[in-house]
């Protein structure tokens, strides 16, 4: 059994959401339980978490973890974005807290055959859900330079989009392998510059990240979860987004920024009327990030960042 993921801000988490008895709170990325154990600790005896995973493993890590919370937490396999549907098929339409932790776990990057981690030999995978859905290895095979060079550039910020895109491209026509981890890092190592190869993040860093966002939606399951969030929000709750990409941290602010300043949601009664009604505040203007003791402890949290909303 693979150990525990170290869960990311997690005093500044728990301080936010302040669990209470009888209150029920969502998890939309439960991992392997650390936010939802701590949530459910402070809210005893009878508070309830509705842990949300697209990660089968990684729910059932977390469903051994909190196996003493037996009752009080509900873990579902699914994602975030169906949060909505997922409460009402528990008798649930709203909860008193919210929480994503939208970064990737200690667990996952561990297991090779995963595929999240360039610094492990495995297949190249990438899927959080390995049920469902297109691995990263068939991205390589079958998008256009054009395409391949956008994705790195739009999703991984990557300087080096288009040359990477084109090393890639000559390897399928060279018939070398992209099925694992080191067939990307080496076509990746091929691309670039020799000054770019020696820097202080992995070279390949950016490409893996952005590979994973692709395959996984990420930033679609974020926009749809951002726009039921309102309705799944009793008043006075709250809802703590953890983002590690630039990309991600912009949807959230955007959208915490809009619903502050009233700007009506599509498809709703408010946009058809073109109210303007304020329904979240955030509770922070500015982001949040970890303590340098945290990021001392975990590296992982180097690049967390932390906003809060409260419902109206």
């Amino acid at each position: 059994m693979p150990h525990y993921h170290t869960p990311i801000m997690l005093e500044e988490i728990v301080g936010f959401l302040d669990p209470s008895p009888g209150k029920v709170y969502l998890d939309g990325t439960v991992g392997t339980g650390g936010h939802t154990e701590a949530i459910l600790e402070r809210s005893k005896p009878t508070g309830r978490v509705i842990g949300i995973d697209t990660d089968a493993e990684s729910i059932e890590i977390a469903r051994e973890r909190l196996a003493p919370y037996a009752g009080r937490a509900l873990l579902v396999h699914g994602r975030y974005d169906q949060a909505r549907d997922i409460l009402s098929r528990k008798g649930l339409s709203k909860v008193h807290g919210a929480l994503l932790d939208l970064g990737i776990s200690r667990v996952q990057l561990e297991m090779p055959d995963r595929g999240f981690s360039f610094s492990r030999q495995g297949p190249l995978d990438m899927r959080m859900d390995r049920t469902s859905g297109t691995p990263a290895s068939r991205f390589l095979q079958d998008l256009p330079e054009e395409e391949l060079a956008l994705l790195f550039r739009t999703y991984g910020e990557e300087r080096w989009a288009r040359r990477i895109a084109r090393s890639i491209v000559r390897s399928r026509k060279e018939k070398r392998e992209l099925s694992t981890t080191k067939d990307l890092v080496d076509a990746i190592f091929r691309a670039l510059p020799r000054q770019s190869r020696r820097t202080r993040i992995h070279p390949a860093t950016r490409v893996f990240q952005a590979l994973r966002i692709a395959v996984n939606r990420e930033l679609e399951s974020l926009e749809a979860f951002l726009e039921d969030l309102p309705d799944i929000l009793h008043a006075g709750g709250r809802c703590c987004i953890l983002s590690f990409h630039s990309l991600e941290d912009r949807i959230v602010k955007q959208r915490f920024r809009a619903y502050e300043k009233g700007s009506p949601r599509s498809g709703t009664a408010e946009e058809e009327a073109g109210e303007a009604c304020p329904v979240l505040r955030q509770v922070r203007k500015k982001v949040l990030r970890p303590e340098r003791e945290e990021t001392r402890r975990n590296p992982l949290s180097r690049s967390a960042k932390l906003r809060v909303a409260e419902r109206l």
